[in-house]
């Protein structure tokens, strides 16, 4: 029954995992049933009882969500362009159905991203990637490695998850501005509190880039700071890297009792590793998940 389950879960994965790649084309339900290699005359009705959502709407969330990371980043890029590529014929029709997402117009969440609703709208992506179709995992996922001690530049973020995208922006313009490109300078998230709390404010992550770079003491972004060296139970993840709370629940509640070790006094974090397209966009994500050991 396990066996079973793993493989049908990893049918509809390869479904997600194309609609991902694939967002500009045309994303039917022939083509999606054959990825999945379920019968067309079923696909859909097993699409929206696994994932809680519709295919239909699968595709149209995730192409705004890529449409608003572009006009959030890329100034000169046209409204115009971005509502093409996500699908609309017209720019009117995708401000429409951008204002009823986020409650702001794309030239205005461009200028000022309001990014609360924002991660409210993409609460049925997390849960169609995640909290619907458990990831499971099992001992031979997890190795034991020594890893060195690594410089990074922090940008510490404090408070409500809700305002985390702005954060993220600002680390992002940050790197890009001081040339460290996430295809050479490694990219780490260290996790000070859980992904939810109790309190929404004492949400709690660093958002660091591999460098040894001095960090000007007047900076107002970054700070230097170092991930300690030591043995690490490391387990990698390769779906919904956006969301790791499966996998560090699994190494907590199942690997960590089970394995006789004990937990080393440095917070759980992860390294993001970012393939790219030969023009250098990223298309692949893959995370490994790192739980310092004693």
């Amino acid at each position: 029954m396990k066996a079973a389950l793993r493989n049908y879960h990893a049918r509809m994965q390869r479904v997600l995992d194309y609609i991902d790649r694939h967002l500009d084309d045309d994303l039917d339900l022939d083509a999606l049933s054959a990825i999945a290699a379920f019968s067309k005359f079923h696909f859909h009705r097993q699409f929206s009882a696994t994932f809680g959502l519709s295919v239909h709407r699968y595709v149209q969330l995730a192409r705004l969500k890529r449409a608003s990371h572009r006009l959030a980043a890329n100034a000169g890029e046209s409204v115009t362009d971005i509502a093409m590529d996500a699908g609309y014929g017209a720019p009117d029709a995708f401000a429409r159905a951008f204002r009823q997402r986020f409650g702001q117009s794309p030239s205005s969440f461009r200028k000022s991203p309001d990014w609360a609703p924002w991660l409210a709208a993409f609460g049925p992506l997390e849960n169609a990637r995640s909290k619907l179709m458990q990831i499971i995992y099992e001992e031979d996922d997890v190795t034991i490695r020594d890893v060195p001690e690594t410089p990074v530049a922090i940008l510490e973020h404090r408070g409500d998850r809700a305002n985390l995208g702005a954060s993220i922006e600002r680390f992002i313009a940050w790197r890009k501005a001081a040339g460290l490109s996430p295809e050479t300078s490694p990219t780490f998230n260290i996790f000070r509190s859980p992904r939810m709390p109790a309190n929404p404010a004492d949400y709690s992550m660093d958002l660091c880039v591999g460098t040894d770079r001095a960090i000007d003491a007047d900076d107002k972004v970054m700070k230097s700071g170092m991930i300690p060296g030591g043995r690490c139970a490391v387990i990698r993840v390769v779906n919904d890297t956006h969301n790791l709370e499966p996998a560090a629940l699994y190494l907590y509640r199942d690997w960590l009792p089970a394995s006789g070790e004990e937990a080393r006094d440095f917070p759980i974090y992860c390294q993001r590793h970012f393939s790219f397209f030969p023009d250098g966009p990223i298309h692949e994500v893959v995370v490994e998940l790192f739980l310092p050991l004693k």
